[in-house]
């Protein structure tokens, strides 16, 4: 078995993060070596709770954004195998196992966690249809959750594709940078559910954002490259 770090960037999620890390703790399949919780300038209990759970905690202030806490927490990334996650999982991070396997038995070098359908209405598709487009136009591959933040890669693909993008495009850019250098992607169904956006005002200026930030990663990484 190879080792194994989990990174969980967390703002503000003191009502999920404990049970997301005791869900991490329930997985006897796969050993894990280490988690680290980022708390990227959260200004509840995010951190002690985290500390509580036996976690280590890298404390970023001010907040950095997803892709700002995920390549802050490198440094502490030692392990064959390299898994971040949200932290809203709660009671279902526990469904991690099932894109660590792939990659430790080499059948992968980067997998990505599909969710089942939301259980409400979110926005209309754009921003999960324009990534889902790219991803095919560069690998000819097709993903049902091309934003999905739950992903495990192998040291090689750390090394390569870092460091992230920042924003909301973080987990577009590397997908791309992963499948433009060759490597092996896999999407693995999973029964995972974190906290949805809905079709109000704050999930329509968050998918707005999250628009423009995979636009920017769609031109810096493939512009000018002949995709």
């Amino acid at each position: 078995m190879k080792s194994v770090s989990i990174i969980i960037p967390a703002y503000n999620e003191e009502a999920k993060i404990a049970d997301t890390l005791r869900s991490l703790k329930t997985i006897d399949s796969i050993g894990i070596d280490k988690i680290v919780v980022v708390n990227d300038g959260s200004t509840d209990g995010t951190a002690a709770k985290a500390r509580k759970e036996g976690a280590v905690v890298l404390d970023l202030y001010p907040n950095r954004g997803k892709g700002g806490a995920m390549n802050a927490a490198l440094p502490f990334v030692d392990t064959d195998i390299a898994v971040f996650l949200d932290a809203d999982l709660g009671e279902t991070a526990s469904e991690a196992w099932k894109i660590i396997k792939p990659v430790d038995e080499g059948e992968a070098d980067l997998c990505i966690a599909s969710f089942p359908p939301p259980a409400r209405k979110g926005g209309f598709g754009i921003v999960k249809g324009t990534a889902a487009w790219v991803i095919y136009r560069i690998g000819k591959i097709k993903v049902n959750s091309p934003l999905s933040g739950q992903r495990a890669m192998n040291k090689n693909v750390l090394e390569k594709i870092t460091p992230f993008n920042e924003g909301y495009g973080v987990e577009l850019g590397i997908t791309i940078k992963a499948l433009m250098q060759g490597f092996r992607i896999m999407e693995v169904p999973t029964n995972m559910t974190h906290n949805e956006t809905g079709r109000n005002l704050k999930g329509f200026l968050h998918r707005g954002r999250q628009f423009i930030d995979i636009l920017r990663v769609i031109n810096t990484e493939i512009r000018g490259k002949g995709v």
